[in-house]
């Protein structure tokens, strides 16, 4: 016999929106990594652990983080459930692809430069003598292209204030401001702290040497279950370990092109279901978990600047194909993840330590073309810090009739 239905009066609908509220606010939702409550505000207690040159880089410009370090947003103001997440940018936001009317020979930025040092064949291009707080607006778009073209650059020596580099970050897209990370400060949005010690000991990040994959130390790519995912990430580090504490990236270009032409046919104009870090409540069901959030792009995608597919996928975010099986999803993506992480030729190794003393490094790498990796083997035993800004792109899209980047620069396709 069928069950009957019932019709909640308002206290009844009352009282289990109000246990849905208690049931989020027992443990602020965040990474599934974390073992710890996150905890709110400025951190005071954790202030004595800044290293001397993030400090000394604050000092010289004005950052004041006498009332705590980093700053975590408050409580109240972290979406709790899952359709709060996607309401927080849920809607088209004009883009305006700065690389695209670039000078393709880029006089103005590399013309400037003292030197200019493609690291590897494929992915990784290290530029000397430049300041970026000192960049034209010209120089800056010619920049874009460079970094569309060569996944990463690098620049070293670099006196390069927070402020500077979010005002960077604005011109190159919409800045992301996440929900959850900490920040340098409550006034600076835009800016979050890259401080794997202080999600170990706060948060319970499991790193260790036995256990040295998490957090940002796995392969990944920034913020893909954005409406428009991230474009130009620049992570600027102020505190360095004298060996180790490098990062890898890997080119999505070349990994396109790594496949067989018959397997790329299969794979573009396909979509998978792309997955957020964090995760929230499901108000509609709020006991089966936390949930993350969720979007749909393509899996091969077209760089609006070059033209060029890029293999779109990643082990840490990227969850199914859809129209597949799951098995057969499972399948494919296991090996498109490999074909990433395996492939020596496509990734390059960079080690951050600037020349001069005192000085930081910046990378910026585009994640639209591209997975990183950072590399736990310091071990905690020395400082590493940083300040990241990523500047949201357009919507993903896949173009059937653009090339691959072997097929446009006529290489070999062997």
């Amino acid at each position: 016999m069928a069950p009957t239905a019932t019709t909640q009066n308002p206290s009844e609908k009352d009282e289990i929106e109000a246990t849905i509220r208690k049931l989020a606010s027992l443990k602020p939702l965040g990474s599934s990594t974390y073992r710890k409550d996150i905890k709110a505000g400025y951190d005071h207690s954790f202030l004595e652990n800044v290293p001397p040159t993030t400090r000394a880089r604050y000092e010289r410009h004005g950052v004041d983080i006498s009332k705590g370090y980093p700053y975590v947003p408050e409580l109240d103001s972290i979406p709790k459930f899952v359709d709060e997440a996607y309401a927080i940018r849920n809607e088209d936001y004009p883009y305006i692809e700065r690389g695209k009317n670039a000078d393709p020979e880029k006089k103005a930025l590399l013309g400037a430069a003292k030197e200019v040092i493609h690291l590897t064949k494929h992915i990784g291009t290290e530029i000397v003598g430049l300041q970026l707080s000192e960049l034209t607006d010209k120089q800056k778009d010619e920049l874009a292209l460079l970094i569309a073209e060569r996944v990463v650059v690098f620049f070293r020596d670099q006196d390069l204030s927070p402020q500077k580099q979010l005002e960077l970050g604005h011109y190159w897209g919409q800045v992301e401001v996440h929900p959850q990370v900490p920040r340098v400060s409550e006034e600076l949005n835009g800016i979050s702290v890259i401080w794997q010690d202080y999600y170990r000991k706060k948060y319970g990040l499991g790193l260790t040497f036995k256990k040295s994959i998490g957090g940002n130390s796995q392969w990944h790519t920034d913020l893909v279950h954005e409406h428009q995912p991230a474009g130009i990430t620049h992570l600027h580090n102020d505190a360095i370990p004298s060996v180790g504490g490098d990062t890898v990236w890997s080119s999505g270009y070349a990994a396109y092109d790594k496949l067989s032409p018959a397997f790329q046919k299969f794979l573009d104009g396909k979509t998978a279901i792309y997955k957020s870090a964090h995760q929230y409540v499901d108000r509609e069901n709020p006991l089966k978990g936390p949930k993350h959030v969720e979007r749909e792009h393509p899996l091969v995608r077209t760089h609006p600047a070059t033209g060029w597919k890029s293999l779109f996928v990643n082990r840490s975010m990227t969850d199914r194909i859809v129209g597949l099986e799951p098995e057969e999803s499972k399948l494919i993506l296991e090996y498109l993840f490999s074909v990433y992480e395996k492939n020596l030729d496509i990734q390059v190794r960079f080690n951050w330590k600037p020349t001069k003393e005192g000085l930081g490094t910046s990378a910026l790498w585009d994640n639209r073309i591209s997975q990183h990796n950072a590399v736990w083997d310091h071990e905690g035993n020395e400082n590493r810090h940083g300040t990241r800004v990523t500047s949201l792109a357009e919507i993903p899209y896949f173009d059937e009739n653009s090339k691959s980047q072997r097929e446009a620069l006529g290489l070999s396709l062997d």
